[in-house]
Formats: structure tokens, sequence, C-alpha cells
């Protein structure tokens, strides 16, 4: 059984990236520029876009983080999402969710310029993804393939079954995965909730990639010997004996799966820290694009 490693992974890429910044600034080049909206003060979001902008200084890009209030209006946010469109000294920017209840999130997310849009959730990113175009792949399914790729795990011809059909992680894996290319030329079955007899399902399968969001769901009687563990779930279960008082978990009851996976992610360090690398990619190429 192999470790896939997210955060050595993650941390090679960003040293790859910091080489191509320093090159840049020794060039007298302009350097990649990522922005962040967040609107309110919900402690996960705070947090992960903190880490966000940590990650820009650690390998050298600018970056700008944008704080609205909890009661922001819609307008107030599109007027914003407008202003760094025209910026072009911002290369690329995300709108950190969820969003307050009083603004429609699909209608922000369209107000996002898709050649800035490093999340990839812009329909146009997202039909082009589908399509095989070039284009911004969300950050999260876009750490999956780099991890498969970078541990030569074997895709073509394999049966793929992805657990989880939502837009960010499950949808775009269930494309990506059976796309022509490495990673890909898989043959894939998306489940979800109303999914029938998915140990059936699973047990099949020679590649799972789950993105339920429930704890230990995933269990060692529903999967194969050898099979490939994906796991992108993360919920903080509560812990008493832990100093915060509760435990970081995912979909897989890990102790378990793994004793049969060929390959498998833990939790944490796994496919979470591939998901900043990743942005920090998407605005390497979003530079691109603007020059």
């Amino acid at each position: 059984m192999i470790i896939l490693d997210g955060k050595k992974i993650s941390n090679d890429i960003k040293n790859e990236i910091a080489e191509q910044v320093k090159r840049m600034k020794e060039n007298g080049e302009k350097v990649p520029h990522l922005a962040a909206i967040i609107v309110g003060n919900d402690g996960a979001s705070l947090t992960y876009v903190a880490s966000k902008v940590r990650a820009c200084e650690r390998v050298g890009f600018e970056s700008t983080m944008v704080r609205l209030s909890n009661t922001t209006s819609q307008v107030e946010l599109l007027d914003k999402i407008k202003e760094l469109n025209e910026n072009s000294d911002i290369d690329g920017f995300i709108i950190q969710l969820p969003l307050p209840k009083q603004i429609d999130t699909q209608k922000v997310l369209l107000a996002v310029n898709p050649d800035k849009d490093v999340d990839g959730f812009h329909p146009m990113n997202f039909g082009k993804m589908a399509l095989d175009m070039s284009t911004f792949i969300p950050a999260t399914p876009f750490g999956i393939l780099e991890l498969l790729d970078r541990y030569n795990v074997d895709t073509q011809g394999k049966h793929t079954v992805v657990i989880g059909r939502s837009h960010i992680v499950g949808r775009p894996m269930s494309i990506l995965m059976g796309r022509k290319g490495f990673p890909g030329n898989s043959t894939v079955t998306l489940t979800h909730s109303h999914t029938k007899n998915i140990t059936q399902i699973t047990s099949q399968a020679d590649i799972i990639i789950s993105a339920l969001g429930v704890p230990n769901f995933l269990k060692a009687e529903m999967v194969k010997d050898d099979a490939v563990i994906i796991d992108v779930g993360i919920t903080r279960v509560p812990d008493d004996t832990t100093e915060k008082g509760y435990r970081i978990t995912g979909d897989v009851d890990f102790e378990n799966v793994s004793k049969k996976a060929s390959f498998i992610t833990p939790v944490p360090g796994g496919v979470g820290p591939m998901t900043i690398a990743m942005l920090l990619k998407n605005t390497l190429l979003a530079r691109e694009r603007q020059m």
C-alpha cells in the first residue's frame, strides 16, 4: 500500500512555482497576483483564505484579500467583482463560498471574468473542461489529477467510481476521469445519495473517489483488493481527547480500507493540501492568459 502524500506533492509544486516566480523577478516581469473576496466572518472560510494568502507569500505571488461584511448586498458584491474584473494588475481571483443567504451564488459566479476564474467555477470554464479544451480545472479535481499523475497511478481502462455529484468535486471528477489522456481513459460510474446497492458498485471499482462528506462512509467490505482510494471528505468530528475538541475525518475508514488498497490518500494530508497548490497553478495560468 502506497500513501498518496498530498502534503509532499503540494510542497514540490509550490517549490516549482517559486522557482518560476524567481525567474520572472530576475527578468523584471510581472509576478502573478491572486485576489480573494470573503463575505462575512465564517471561521473556516477565514482560515482557508488566510492559508491561501500565506501560500501566495511563500511562492512570491502578490495577493489581495477583500473582506466584506455579512450584511453586504448582492449589488455591492457584484460591484466589487466588476472592479476586480477590470483591474489589469489582478490575474485571477476567487470568491470564498458559502455566501450569505441574501446573495445568489450563481449570479455572483457568472459575474466573474472567465479568464480570471481560477476556481474554475464559471459555466464557460466548466463547459470547456467537459469538451477537453484548455481551461481552468477546479482546484480540488485538478489536485487529484496531479496526485494520480505524479504517483503514476494507472487509470486507463480502469473502472472509476465517484461518490458524490457536487459541482465542485464529484461532477468534474466524473468528466475528467473519462476524458482522453492521462489521468483519464477510465470507465466512470457516478454515484450519489439516491444510488441503490452502492456496495455492489464500489466493490467492482478499480478506483474510488469519495466526496460525500460522511465520516467513515467507505468501509473495507465495500472495497476490492488493490483498489485506489481517493478520499476528498473532510469533516470535524467531536473528540474530547484532542486539544481542539475535534478531529478531522475523511469519508474513508482509513485504518481498515488501507489494508486492502494499493494507493490511498490520508485525511488530513492528502487531497486537502493539493487544492491550494493547484489554485496557485491556475493563477500562474491566468497570468499567462493576461499577458
